[in-house]
């Protein structure tokens, strides 16, 4: 059976995440459902690269599948397009080597958290509106505590289940582009609402409500409840799955 990986791409207001839910609208439940329709089956299974949360966007997001036949990618990428809602879109299928996994073979997940200072109508689903002035600096320090292997527990949604809280941080940094305030973190793994929960922290450094040293024991008292409110889900997208070169 030959197996193929999609690279597509949803805008996830409407949806409670990427993960299938057994009576709420999900990204993979609902390609699952438009791919059994394709190939007249009950059901055809499919395994994505991670888990995002309820609101999420993903910019760059791949699930692996297998057929029992090599399919037209071309001709299949037209139909699916035209099946799902304009809210997920299909980039890409290659046929790939069948052991690769889109999740376990995944070295580096990139997140962006979009941030604007003006009111803009254009923004209100995919961007968080703050109108207060922000130490920008401020926020790269203590976003360079992040960076390493830590225990991040205290930025993770509690009763995950989760065997580690252990992240590999590579990347924590803030830029600005005009009006515009991008958070940009790269790691070998995330848990469960931990990009929100950090970029709500940071925020407070920003405004000053907390200074370093109390960021610094945020991260080490590994208790969610010293972390601030996350930030909302609309500003935030998966941006990039790194893999092992030459595998995709």
């Amino acid at each position: 059976m030959p197996r193929y990986f999609f690279e597509i791409s949803y805008e996830g207001t409407n949806f409670f995440g990427w993960q299938k839910q057994p009576q709420d609208l999900s990204v993979q439940g609902c390609i699952e459902e438009e791919l059994s329709k394709l190939f007249s089956l009950k059901k055809i299974s499919i395994m994505g690269c991670g888990r995002t949360d309820t609101g999420v966007h993903a910019k760059k997001y791949y699930f692996h599948t297998d057929f029992n036949t090599k399919i037209d990618t071309n001709q299949f990428i037209f139909k699916l397009n035209h099946m799902l809602p304009k809210s997920i879109s299909i980039h890409k299928i290659f046929e790939v080597d069948k052991d690769l996994h889109a999740r376990f073979n995944a070295q580096l997940r990139t997140y962006k958290y979009f941030i604007h200072g003006k009111k803009d109508p254009f923004k209100a689903v995919s961007s968080w509106w703050i109108t207060q002035s922000l130490d920008i600096e401020l926020m790269n320090l203590a976003g360079e505590m992040l960076i390493g292997t830590h225990d991040f527990e205290s930025f993770s949604k509690t009763n995950t289940e989760v065997k580690t809280h252990i992240c590999s941080v590579k990347k924590a940094q803030f830029t600005t582009n005009g009006n515009n305030l991008i958070f940009e973190i790269s790691a070998n793994r995330f848990l469960r609402n931990m990009v929100r929960a950090i970029v709500g922290t940071l925020i407070e450094v920003g405004l000053k409500k907390i200074n370093l040293e109390d960021f610094k024991n945020i991260i080490d008292s590994k208790s969610r409840q010293r972390a601030a409110a996350s930030a909302p889900a609309e500003g935030l997208f998966l941006w990039d799955i790194s893999y092992p070169d030459g595998l995709i």
